[in-house]
C-alpha cells in the first residue's frame, strides 16, 4: 500500500492505540503533527519539554495506557533526558520519538545536532533508530512492544529527512506478549515455605500495580494467609489502605506499624518489587528488614531478584499470575500455625501506631543541633508540615489520583495517604527528579477527566515546573488542583546542612517575596493561601468542588513553618574533617 512516511508513522499510532502526545512543536516533527487532529492524537503543547515529558509519565501511570514524547530535534530532545529517566525507574511504559538532524547534514556540526541515540542509551529500556524510510511503520512497532513488554520507555530515532517520502507497506499489527506465571519449581518451594511460616509478611511493590489484577490476587493470598501486608516506598496504593491486614509503606517516613510486623517476619513473599534501597532503609531508628527471614522476590526482570537483598527463592514473573499459582499451591494448613495471635498483633501494632501518627505535630532535632526548635519559635502560630497534611487528610477525597514531589515536606506525608485501588499514587520515583508533581497530576488529569486529582510539592521543586502554569491554563487543558508547602527553603538539604555542616546554609535559602499564588493568578487560575489548618482544610475542599464542578484550576499556597523531617540519606552522609583548610586569601584574581 502506498503512503509517505509520516501517514505510516501516524497509522501505526492509531493502531497502537495512542491518542496523546507531550511536548513542544517543532519543525523537526510538523509533518507528523500536522495530521494528529485528523488521527484522533491530541498534542498537548507544554512550556518545557521536561514537564511534558513527567505529564506523559503521569498519564501513562494513571490509566495503563501508553503516551507519547516528541519535540524539536537537538535542544528539545535533550530537554526530555529527566523525565526519561524518571519514567525508566518508575516502570513506565512510553513511546519517545526522537527526530533527528537530517543524513544529509548530520556529523557536520549543524544546527540543533547531538548524538540523540548515546544521549538515552541509558535511560531507556529498548531503542532503536530507523535505517530507510521503508521501514519506519515495522521500527515504531516494534518500539512500541519493546516498551509495553519492558514496562519502561523506549525510543525510536528517525532522521528527519525521512519524513514526506512515498513508501508501499503494510502497517503491522500490534503484538502483545503474555507475561510469564514463574517457574514450576521455584512456586512450589515459594508456596511450601509460605505455608511452613509461622509470620509471614508479603510486600507488594510497583509491579502489584502494574500487574492485571495484581492487588486482587495479594489480597486473597494475604486473606489466605492472614499475612500483614506492607508496601514499598511510594507505592501506598498497592494495596488497599482500609483492608485489616494491610500494614503501610516501609521506608522513609513510613509506617512504623509496617516495619515493626517485617522485622519479627520469617518469611516475606516480596511480591512485584526490586527491593530498592529506599525501601527497606532504616526509619524512625528501627533497622527492620529481617536478617534471618527467608526471603522470595517475585519480579519480571530476572536482572532485578536478588540485587539489593539475599533471596531465598526467586520467581521470574507477573504479580498476579505468581500469587495466583502459590496460592493455589499453598498447603491445606497454610497460615494456620500461629493465626490467632498473629492477627491479634497486626491489629494491636497498627492501632498504636495510627494513634501516634494522629499525635505527631513537630520534627524532632538531632542530638547537638536545634533547627526544629528554633524554627517553631521563629513562627509559633505557622502549621507544622505535619498539621498540614493531616488538614489535607480531612479534605481529600477517598477516589482522588496524588501526586508528590521531591523535598522533605512531600516526604513527611508518605504515612499520609492511602488508597483502595491502584494507579493513584503517582510519586517522582528512584531518580527522584524535582518538578514532578504538578505535571505528573496534569498527565493523570487528562487521562482520567472524571477523577479529582490533587498535586503536591515543596516550593523549591515547585520552581523548576512552575512555568507550566503558563500553559495549563488554556480551555482545553482540564482543572486541576495543586498544593504547594511554601517555607522557603530547600528542607532536605537544609536538614543536611544542620546535621553535617554546622547550618553552613549554602543555597538553601528561597525568595521570601515570591508568591506562587499570585504567580497563578497572574495565569488567568485561581491562587489561593492558606495559614492555618482549617483555611487548608477549607481551601482544598473549594479546590476540589471547583475542579470538578466549574472547571477552575487552584493552586492553594500552604504556609508552613521551618521545620525539617528526617535527612533523605543518613547512610550517604558524614560529618566533613578539615585538614588542609580553606582561606580566602588564597583566592587569585582571575587572569586576562
Amino acid at each position: 500500500m502506498k503512503m509517505t512516511t509520516e501517514e505510516a508513522f501516524v497509522k501505526t499510532l492509531q493502531r497502537h492505540g495512542i491518542k496523546h502526545a507531550f511536548g513542544i512543536i517543532g519543525s523537526a516533527m510538523m509533518p507528523i503533527s500536522d495530521l494528529f487532529p485528523t488521527a484522533g492524537i491530541t498534542f498537548w503543547d507544554c512550556a518545557h519539554e521536561g514537564s511534558a515529558g513527567m505529564m506523559a509519565d503521569g498519564y501513562t501511570r494513571a490509566t495503563g495506557k501508553m503516551s507519547m514524547m516528541i519535540a524539536q530535534n537537538g535542544p528539545g530532545i535533550t530537554n526530555f533526558v529527566t523525565a526519561v529517566k524518571t519514567a525508566y525507574w518508575n516502570h513506565t511504559p512510553l513511546l519517545l520519538v526522537t527526530p533527528q538532524a537530517a543524513n544529509k547534514t548530520i556529523g557536520q556540526g549543524g544546527f540543533q545536532e547531538v548524538e540523540q541515540m548515546a544521549l538515552f542509551e541509558d535511560m531507556v529500556g529498548y531503542q532503536e533508530e530507523v535505517r530507510d524510510p521503508s521501514r519506519v511503520a515495522e521500527v515504531l512497532a516494534r518500539v512500541i512492544a519493546k516498551a509495553k513488554h519492558l514496562s519502561a520507555p523506549a525510543q525510536i530515532n528517525i532522521p528527519r529527512d525521512y519524513w514526506t517520502q512515498v513508501i508501499d507497506i503494510d502497517i503491522p499489527t500490534a503484538l502483545e506478549f503474555e507475561r510469564p506465571g514463574g517457574g514450576e519449581n521455584s512456586v512450589s518451594e515459594a508456596a511450601k515455605l509460605l505455608s511452613e511460616a509461622r509470620n509471614p509478611v508479603i510486600l507488594n511493590g510497583a509491579g502489584v500495580v502494574l500487574s492485571k489484577g495484581g492487588i486482587a490476587a495479594s489480597k486473597a493470598l494475604a486473606e489466605r494467609l492472614d499475612a500483614p501486608v506492607c508496601v514499598g516506598y511510594q507505592h501506598n496504593d498497592a494495596f488497599p489502605g482500609s483492608h485489616r491486614l494491610f500494614a503501610g509503606p516501609l521506608g522513609y517516613n513510613g509506617s512504623k506499624a509496617g516495619m515493626q510486623l517485617i522485622s519479627e517476619a520469617d518469611v516475606v513473599l516480596c511480591l512485584g518489587t526490586r527491593l530498592n534501597p529506599f525501601s527497606t532503609l532504616p526509619g524512625y531508628g528501627l533497622e527492620y528488614w529481617p536478617a534471618d527471614a527467608k526471603i522470595i522476590q517475585v519480579d519480571i526482570n530476572p536482572d532485578r531478584i536478588g540485587l539489593t537483598k539475599k533471596v531465598t527463592v526467586g520467581i521470574v514473573g507477573d504479580a498476579a499470575k505468581v500469587a495466583d499459582a502459590i496460592l493455589g499451591k499453598l498447603s491445606d494448613t497454610a497460615g494456620d500455625e500461629g493465626r490467632d495471635a498473629r492477627l491479634a498483633k497486626i491489629a494491636e501494632t497498627k492501632s498504636r501506631w495510627a494513634q501516634q501518627l494522629s499525635s505527631m505535630d513537630h520534627e524532632d532535632d538531632d542530638p547537638g543541633t536545634t533547627w526544629n526548635e528554633r524554627a517553631r519559635a521563629a513562627k509559633p502560630d505557622w502549621m507544622s508540615p505535619r498539621m498540614a497534611w493531616r488538614a489535607i487528610q480531612a479534605a481529600l477525597p477517598q477516589e482522588a489520583i496524588i501526586s508528590s514531589d521531591i523535598g522533605n515536606n512531600c516526604a513527611i506525608g508518605n504515612a499520609y495517604p492511602s488508597f483502595e485501588e491502584g494507579r493513584k499514587y503517582l510519586a517522582p520515583g528512584l531518580f527522584g527528579p524535582c518538578g514532578y508533581g504538578l505535571p505528573a497530576i496534569v498527565g493523570a488529569k487528562i487521562g482520567c477527566p472524571d477523577v479529582p486529582v490533587v498535586g503536591f510539592a515543596g516550593d523549591g521543586a515547585f520552581g523548576i515546573a512552575v512555568n507550566e502554569l503558563t500553559a495549563i491554563g488554556r480551555g482545553e487543558w482540564p482543572a486541576i488542583t495543586q498544593i504547594v508547602f511554601r517555607n522557603y527553603q530547600w528542607g532536605a538539604e537544609k536538614r543536611n546542612s544542620t546535621l553535617w555542616f554546622d547550618d553552613n546554609f549554602v543555597g538553601t535559602e528561597l525568595d521570601e517575596e515570591v508568591s506562587y499564588a499570585g504567580i497563578a493568578k497572574a495565569c488567568s487560575l485561581k491562587g489561593v493561601v492558606a495559614r492555618t489548618q482549617e483555611e487548608l482544610t477549607e481551601a482544598l475542599r473549594q479546590a476540589i468542588t471547583d475542579q470538578m464542578e466549574n472547571g477552575v484550576t487552584t493552586l492553594i499556597e500552604a504556609m508552613i513553618n521551618q521545620e525539617l523531617g528526617e535527612p533523605f540519606r543518613r547512610d550517604a552522609m558524614k560529618k566533613p574533617v578539615a585538614v588542609a583548610g580553606i582561606d580566602p586569601a588564597d583566592m587569585m584574581d582571575e587572569a586576562v
